[in-house]
């Protein structure tokens, strides 16, 4: 007779674990997802800020399309995942802009001061969606301002 309940107990865990395993499935994508998503954020975050301390340096300098991409592409090496992404900045997956934005327009600073401007967009690989809760993949958009140097007039 115990013999047979054991046997009835080793069946409960099995059927238990067949149950579970899909969520236990899910929750792990979800959390990789999430993950690499994050990471993309952070990456295009940092790539914006070091892009517009190059930027920002003078007037010329401000509107410099190649030396920004230059910079975005350094710092967002691992972001790809392994995929080549091109190296001229206008196209997804990674989009990059420098604007100079005049004192007489609009000023990025309360003094009026110049300002440079990088937007740089990425979009994130195709992930594991999950319908109705993530997108299968994410557009990520920063835009990072900072005062031109003023004793930099060239």
């Amino acid at each position: 007779m115990r013999a047979t309940i054991r046997g009835n107990r080793a069946g409960n865990a099995v059927i238990e674990v067949a149950l579970l395993a899909p969520w236990i499935f899910f929750l792990f994508v979800g959390v990789l997802d999430f993950g690499f998503y994050a990471y993309a954020l952070i990456s295009v975050e940092n790539a914006a800020r070091a892009a517009t301390l190059l930027t920002s340096r003078s007037k010329v300098a401000a509107t410099d399309q190649i030396d920004a991409c230059a910079i975005v592409l350094s710092e967002m090496t691992w972001t790809a995942y392994g995929r080549n992404v091109q190296t001229n900045c206008q196209a997804a997956p990674l989009v990059v802009n420098t604007t100079l934005l005049n004192a007489g327009t609009v000023p990025a600073s309360e003094d009026g001061s110049d300002a440079a401007q990088v937007d740089v967009q990425y979009t994130t690989l195709t992930m594991i969606p999950i319908p109705g809760v993530l997108p299968p993949s994410f557009v990520v958009d920063r835009k990072w301002q900072m005062k031109i140097d003023p004793s930099a007039d060239y």
